[in-house]
């Protein structure tokens, strides 16, 4: 059996026994020990540690703190993000202090008490794995073209994997989800990653906009149109022309604007109110609804028609009850987007009552419920762990769906215990096979028979 990678640990320490002792004491990382600026520089181009003890007083002039400032110095310059634990005398508690202001991440003096200095060593590296995934997650977002989708069940990366081949091209979609699911995002992820990506991008929600008012924002109008029409104005699908025109909640749109938007569909012409020239538009057009569709046209509030042209290509996105493993891996992303907006850096995560909470509440609101108590969690939280009080939850027992056979009980079991641990380890797989009881292969082999990747 392969034996897993220990994290790096860079030691600078020119007393042979004090470098003997620390070893022995670390013997859970890989140790690598450097008695000089020179050879620490060398040690930290070679193993990239995330993490290192300094020894303040160093060779050629071991009684002075300043070859070690200098050292601690150029290891931030080259390698900024590493955590420098800088280990002092006694009475040498002002050049622990310069060092700190200089960008260590925490200082000990001597003597070495091994277990004291372990913890904080540990806490160093916990630390280092939190940021790096902040980084991360931040270089994703900035360079994803489905910037603000987060997904990991296997219903969200079967939309994104559709998402991806229809975007480049113009049919009509219609996306169909409950509110705050994230239709927008959706919609604008299809506008990314399409050949009118720089071009507008213009959205209008026919829910929010009073009916006498709707066909003139959709349409736009000519001067004199009616009382207060002192000037022609654009509508929003002229002012889309060239990109993509967003018609979000198409299933409230009054029954006597159905007709103008069937023909603006098929025809790609529109007329302004009180105007008699048809306009020419090219726009890529998607729709989003809540409603049910099928039950307004049943119900004669929903033109057929209107609903065929629309949904050339439909896409469901799944409630956020239904996206097993999502709601952990959104909620730190969530967090780390908040804590940099209130500046809350000192936040380390959720506790494991509040991670229990999120996991089985059914979030009726979906994502922006989510978003919400993430939100109120980072302004409310006094400690460095987000606890259920902090989101305001509680405990709720999700009703376990029958399942078919044994088989497919064992199965969904195992995926999502698989999927929530992988959430909790950050994606590590070492973390999580430790937490699972099995090696790293055997996780392995798991993800790839359910299908997790």
């Amino acid at each position: 059996m392969a034996k897993e990678k220990l994290k790096t640990l860079l030691l600078v320490e020119d007393d042979p026994g004090l470098q003997s002792q620390l070893r022995w004491s670390f013997d859970s990382y890989e140790v690598v020990v450097a008695e000089n600026r020179s050879a620490a520089i060398a040690q930290l181009r070679r193993f990239e540690p995330h993490v290192v003890t300094l020894d303040l007083g160093l060779p050629p002039d071991p009684a002075n703190a300043s070859e070690g400032l200098a050292t601690l110095e150029e290891i931030l310059r080259l390698a900024p993000y590493t955590k420098v634990i800088v280990v002092t005398g006694n009475d040498d508690r002002e050049n622990a202090l310069r060092a700190i202001a200089a960008g260590a991440y925490d200082y000990y003096q001597k003597p070495v008490d091994a277990q004291i200095l372990g913890l904080i060593v540990a806490r160093a590296f916990h630390l280092y794995e939190l940021e790096e995934e902040n980084r991360r997650l931040a270089q994703s977002i900035r360079e994803s073209p489905l910037a603000g989708i987060v997904a990991a069940s296997p219903g969200m990366l079967k939309l994104c994997r559709t998402i991806e081949k229809i975007a480049p091209t113009d049919v009509t979609t219609l996306i169909l989800g409950e509110s705050g699911t994230g239709k927008e995002l959706v919609a604008r992820a299809l506008h990314t990653l399409s050949r009118r990506a720089q071009r507008p991008f213009v959205a209008i929600n026919c829910a929010a906009i009073p009916e006498n008012l709707l066909e003139s924002e959709l349409f736009g109008y000519e001067k004199g149109a009616f009382t207060g029409a002192g000037k022609q104005t654009k509508g929003k699908i002229e002012y889309a022309e060239g990109g993509t025109f967003f018609l979000d909640e198409v299933g409230d749109l009054p029954l006597s604007l159905q007709a103008k938007i069937l023909r603006f569909l098929q025809e790609r012409v529109i007329e302004r109110v009180g105007g008699r020239v048809e306009i020419p538009v090219d726009v890529r057009v998607i729709c989003a609804t809540h409603r049910e569709l099928p039950a307004l046209i049943a119900g004669g509030r929903f033109r057929e028609d209107l609903y065929y042209r629309i949904s050339e290509i439909t896409l469901d996105v799944p409630p956020l009850r239904d996206r097993a493993g999502d709601v952990l891996v959104l909620a730190r992303a969530l967090l780390a987007r908040y804590c940099q907006e209130h500046k809350r850096g000192e936040l380390r995560g959720f506790s494991a009552e509040a991670l229990a909470a999120m996991e089985h509440h059914q979030w009726p609101g979906n994502v922006r419920e989510l978003e919400n108590k993430i939100k109120r969690a980072v302004i409310m939280a006094e400690g460095n762990l987000i606890n259920v009080e902090d989101l305001d939850l509680s405990q709720h027992d999700a009703p376990a769906a029958e399942a078919f056979n044994l088989r497919q009980v064992r199965d969904d079991a195992e995926r999502k215990a698989v999927q929530r641990v992988l959430a909790q380890a950050n994606n590590n797989i070492s973390q999580a096979a430790e937490i699972l009881g099995i090696t790293r292969p055997t996780l392995y082999d798991l993800m790839n028979r359910l299908g997790l990747k």
